[in-house]
Order: C-alpha cells, then sequence, then structure tokens
C-alpha cells in the first residue's frame, strides 16, 4: 500500500488526509477498541480489559512508518498492527486484544470508516457545485445562447438551462451519495473464515454490539469474499466522476477561442502558457477531466477483483488497498476542481448573443418550420424552409429576408407571425419550468 500525496494535482487535500495510512491505521484502532467494548458489553471479556484495550487504541502511540514496512512482508497492515497494540497492552487485559477477529475484520471496518467519511466530504463538495449551478441557473435564466448538437448550432436555448442540467446531475450524485452513506456500508466481522466460530453463540450479539459502537450498519452476514457492497459505492465515485468530466467538458467546449462563451475566472500564475503569453487555458476543466479519468480507470480494477477465491481472496482483497483510496482521491480532486471552475466562471453574454446570430438566423429553422407546419403539414414545411435555408446561404442573406421575400411563406404567416417565429427569445419551451425543476431539487437535498 503506497502512501497517498497530498500534494497531488488530481486530488484534494481534505481527501488524501482521509485516506492517509495514518488515518487508516486510526480506523483500524477503532475497530479493535470497538470490538473490546461490544465484547465486554457481551459479556465475553472484562470491561476492565476492554478499558484498557481501548486506552492503547491511540494512533499516537504507533509508528505508522514502521508498521507499513512490517505489512511488507507479513501480507495486511493488521498483523503488525495486532502486534504493536498487544505489546502496550499490559496485565490481564492484554490476551483479549482482537479477541476473535482476524486482519480481514479490521481492514474492512476500517476502509468502511473511511469511506463513510470520504463519502461525507465528497457530499460537501458536491453541494458547493451545485451551488455554484443553481447560482448561474438563477442568473443566466434568460441568457440566450445556441444550443448545440454534435457540436454544431441546433436551437436557441438559455445559459441558465445549461447550468439548471448541470445543476440537476450534481443533485442526482449528491442522492445517490446520501443513499450509499445511509445503505451501503457495513461492519466487517466474520472471524477466520465468516463463521464467527471463536465466539460460540454470542457472535451475532457481539456483531451488533460492535455495529453499534462504530455506527455503521450490521450486516446479516460477513461478506469477506462478496465484494459488492464495495463495487457499488466504487461504480457510483465513477458515475460521479463522469458527471463532472461532463460538467467540465462542457465548460471547455464553451471556452475555446472560436467560441468564447466563458471563461475561469483570471488569478495570478493560472492558466497561461510557457509559449505563448496570450493564452487563458481553463486549467481547472482541465484537471477536472484528468481527474475524472484517473478515477473511471481505478474502478473496473474494484470490479475485476469481485471474483475473490472462497471465504479469503488471494489478489483481488488486496488490490483494494490500493484501488479504494485513488478512487476517492481522484474523484475528490475531479469535484474540487469542477467547484472552481463553476464558482469564479465568467459569462461573456455579449459573445453568446453573437454566436447565436452567426448563422443569419439559420438556428430558427425548425420553429418556422413549426410555424408552417400548422398550416401546412410537418414535412412540406420541412422542405419548404430547408429551401429557404439553403436559398439564404447562398445569396448571403439571412433566413428572415429569405422568408419574407418568398411568396409560399408569406401566403401562409403574415410579417408579424415571420418575426416571432424567427425571434429566439420566443422559441424557448419549457425552460423556464426545467430551472425551477432543477432548483427546487438543489433546495429539497440542501435542506437534508
Amino acid at each position: 500500500m503506497t502512501e497517498p500525496g497530498d500534494t497531488s494535482s488530481f486530488s484534494a487535500p481534505g481527501m488524501a488526509a482521509i485516506f492517509s495510512h495514518r488515518v487508516h491505521v486510526q480506523a483500524m484502532l477503532a475497530f479493535e477498541a470497538a470490538l473490546a467494548h461490544a465484547q465486554a458489553r457481551a459479556g465475553i471479556i472484562p470491561h476492565e480489559a476492554a478499558t484498557a484495550i481501548a486506552a492503547a487504541c491511540k494512533v499516537e502511540l504507533f509508528d505508522v512508518a514502521a508498521l507499513y514496512h512490517e505489512a511488507a512482508l507479513a501480507g495486511t497492515p493488521a498483523i503488525p498492527l495486532v502486534r504493536m497494540l498487544t505489546a502496550r497492552i499490559r496485565g490481564e487485559a492484554q490476551q483479549y486484544a482482537h479477541w476473535g477477529a482476524t486482519s480481514q475484520d479490521a481492514i474492512d471496518t476500517a476502509f468502511m470508516l473511511q469511506m463513510r467519511d470520504g463519502l461525507d466530504l465528497l457530499v460537501a463538495e458536491l453541494l458547493k457545485v451545485c451551488a455554484a449551478c443553481a447560482a448561474l441557473a438563477e442568473n443566466h435564466r434568460q441568457t440566450l445562447m445556441a444550443g448545440r448538437t454534435l457540436l454544431q448550432q441546433a436551437v436557441p436555448l438559455t445559459f441558465g438551462l445549461k447550468a439548471a442540467r448541470w445543476l440537476a446531475l450534481a443533485v442526482r450524485q449528491v442522492k445517490a451519495l446520501y443513499e450509499h452513506r445511509a445503505q451501503t456500508l457495513a461492519v466487517q466481522l466474520g472471524g477466520a473464515a465468516g463463521t464467527l466460530a471463536s465466539l460460540g453463540d454470542q457472535g451475532i450479539q457481539v456483531l451488533h454490539f460492535l455495529a453499534e459502537e462504530l455506527k455503521l450498519p450490521a450486516p446479516d452476514l460477513p461478506w469477506h469474499t462478496e465484494r459488492d457492497r464495495v463495487a457499488t459505492i466504487a461504480t457510483t465515485l465513477g458515475i460521479v466522476a463522469g458527471a463532472m468530466e461532463k460538467i467540465a467538458g462542457d465548460v471547455i467546449l464553451l471556452a475555446q477561442t472560436e467560441v468564447g462563451e466563458v471563461s475561469e475566472g483570471a488569478a495570478p500564475g493560472k492558466g497561461g502558457s510557457s509559449a505563448m503569453p496570450q493564452k487563458r487555458n481553463p486549467v481547472d476543466a482541465v484537471v477536472a477531466i484528468a481527474s475524472a479519468r484517473l478515477a473511471i480507470g481505478v474502478v473496473p480494477v474494484i470490479l475485476s477483483a469481485m471474483a475473490q477465491e472462497h471465504e479469503r481472496a488471494a489478489g483481488g482483497w488486496q488490490a483494494e488497498w490500493e484501488a479504494i483510496p485513488n478512487l476517492f482521491r481522484y474523484t475528490a480532486g475531479a469535484i474540487e476542481r469542477v467547484h472552481s471552475a463553476l464558482a469564479n466562471l465568467q459569462v461573456h453574454t455579449t459573445r453568446m448573443q453573437a454566436n447565436l446570430d452567426l448563422t443569419g438566423g439559420l438556428i430558427m429553422a425548425e420553429s418556422l418550420t413549426m410555424a408552417l407546419a400548422s398550416h401546412i403539414g410537418r414535412p412540406e414545411a420541412q422542405q419548404l424552409v430547408k429551401a429557404l435555408c439553403e436559398r439564404a446561404v447562398k445569396s448571403g442573406t439571412n433566413l428572415q429576408q429569405a422568408a419574407r421575400a418568398d411568396e409560399q411563406v408569406c401566403a401562409i404567416l403574415s410579417s408579424k407571425e415571420i418575426d416571432h417565429a424567427l425571434d429566439p427569445s420566443k422559441h424557448l419551451g419549457s425552460i423556464d419550468t426545467f430551472i425551477d425543476r432543477a432548483l427546487a431539487s438543489y433546495y429539497k437535498i440542501q435542506a437534508l
């Protein structure tokens, strides 16, 4: 297990700290202390022994670097941890340390505690993304821009709607993480091979007491080699990362020189080029995409590790030790960078309007088609407007001039109706309702 680097450009310091070796050791010690208290409650070990064990379960008493050095040889950090812990306990209590548990119980439960904190941090950071999206959606509700399909102008929309779609996407990720925080995490206690035989007929009681001590759900059965819990969280984080990549990708496309509709906020030393002084690169969005792809790349490792042998894995479980921290770190990095991009986003409304006018009104072809279709049917209207568009391009005029000069169009629509059909602000459909729905969903989850 390598130590995650706090300085990685593709991580976030808070998440790197949660998945540090020190915190993993602290979480394993929390398991050992809680196990002792649970067994004392069940009458298996003396309360005095549990108190003594818990007193020794302080991470500052352990040489974490030495522990992980030993772990490379032992095959698991739990083995040197239990040895070091036992050596720190005095008297009769020493014999009760790690009573009836196995290394995987300590490691899996520790990771569940870390994942719980990691999910909390991801939710908190995603809510910041949501807040930035909500502000953009509300502030730019009426800001007209070109909607694009296959990177070509399609129909008009507003930047508020684009931000509202980002918002709805981010809110769905928050909901998914909330759900897994409550339902997918679980304590691990199964003993040597998942039978809890070492605890006799009190195993189930100890399991439930342990879950209470750690405030983690108690599973119906030990899950040493059934890794769907871990895989479910992993795939969800992969989707979260993909959602961040989508938002960051939109920002990059809108920031292209030829589009120029947004730019990331300026800061000293940010977004420059070593060769081209004029460059202002969307570095937050770029790093968000890199972080997201790194996160998504880890997910197959965890999924492939699901096929674990019998009652203890030979390699698959061990691969999770590296993959889980990296997945959380990279996902957090993607979220943090998306928030930075959006919170300081500069929206160039004049450029949005200029791009909307770029095709001489051709972006309103659908609107004109629908206005004509109610009189002559959609197929004929489609052919008529397509011919008008081609005529406007060839003659160097705009669609409005071509429509006003066409006898068939003028026989069907009045000048006022033509102008109405070619006004981008009149062809926005249910945009306001969609924005309101996205905002309502955000306000609802914000209150949780």
